[in-house]
């Protein structure tokens, strides 16, 4: 079956926009101009450029006309310790600000979290190796990057440490240690790991709604489940889950193993050292 006009239209246009022809900012040929390139009628060019709109590769301007989007992205460490006395893993908690902080990027989270009591079901309980039914609280937090919606962290730690007296995994504010820290003052419970697993899917409702992304599916979300493991005479025993998701066209994400090097390791030395690498990677 022929490709639509209009498709056929939008897919050379993007390929304008990623070989550099019409770079970030540009703006497109107006309407007109578009039509006579092509020999569309005005309502394929439309459709074309709302094509291009809901991929978020252009945006129209009122009065000024369509411009290809700049697209910054987010870089993150999903490895831990990119200096010996600081961690920065994966974007959780105090790590998440302070490598935003080393990037010059401005990050907050919503003052208040969802927390709520559950009951462990399907991966949840998979990852937590623990028996489905079993209690678990639920610790959920929104931040954002210059006011724009970046992740959405989802925790679960079993119930049995707020009976063993981790009271303020029920708080709805953050915990100012870092619940990861937190656990271990209060029980001892040390992290000794952590996996990811990480999965590219389609956004569920809720998350294109938070994210703004096209509600057909077009923009993927990208969810990094991180299971944390304790020390244990069993040998290491997951103690919590977090799951990390973000919009897949403005994040990438970095993972180090081994000796890589302070220029690599540290963010702020990379993002300085290697702005034009970083370019080459995204196109």
């Amino acid at each position: 079956m022929p490709e639509s006009l209009y498709r056929t239209i939008a897919v050379d246009l993007r390929q304008r926009i990623e070989s550099g022809e019409l770079p970030a900012g540009s703006q497109l040929e107006n309407e007109q101009e578009l039509v006579d390139r092509y020999g569309a009628s005005r309502n394929t060019i439309r459709q074309a450029i709302r094509w291009l709109t809901n991929r978020r590769l252009v945006e129209s301007r009122p009065g000024q006309g369509t411009f290809v989007v700049k697209i910054d992205p987010v870089v993150t460490t999903l490895s831990a310790d990119w200096k010996s006395d600081k961690g920065l893993s994966g974007g959780e908690g105090k790590a998440a600000f302070e490598e935003a902080e080393a990037r010059n990027l401005e990050m907050r989270a919503d003052p208040l979290l969802t927390v709520e009591p559950r009951f462990a079901e399907g991966i949840v309980a998979s990852l937590l190796q623990i028996q489905e039914g079993t209690g678990v609280i639920l610790r959920q937090k929104r931040r954002y990057i210059k006011n724009k919606p970046w992740s959405l962290e989802t925790s679960y730690y079993p119930m049995k440490y707020i009976d063993q007296g981790a009271s303020l995994l029920r708080s709805k504010s953050d915990i100012e240690q870092g619940v990861v820290a937190y656990l271990k003052e209060q029980l001892g419970v040390k992290q000794i790991g952590f996996r990811d697993h990480i999965v590219v899917r389609a956004p569920d409702d809720d998350e294109a709604r938070y994210f703004q992304l096209p509600d057909d599916g077009t923009i993927s979300v990208i969810v990094v489940f991180r299971t944390g493991f304790a020390d244990d005479p069993k040998g290491p025993t997951p103690f919590r889950l977090t799951i990390n998701v973000y919009p897949a066209d403005t994040n990438q994400f970095v993972i180090n193993s081994g000796e890589v090097g302070e220029v690599f390791a540290n963010p702020i030395a990379f993002m300085t050292s290697s702005a034009e690498s970083d370019d080459s990677l995204i196109k």
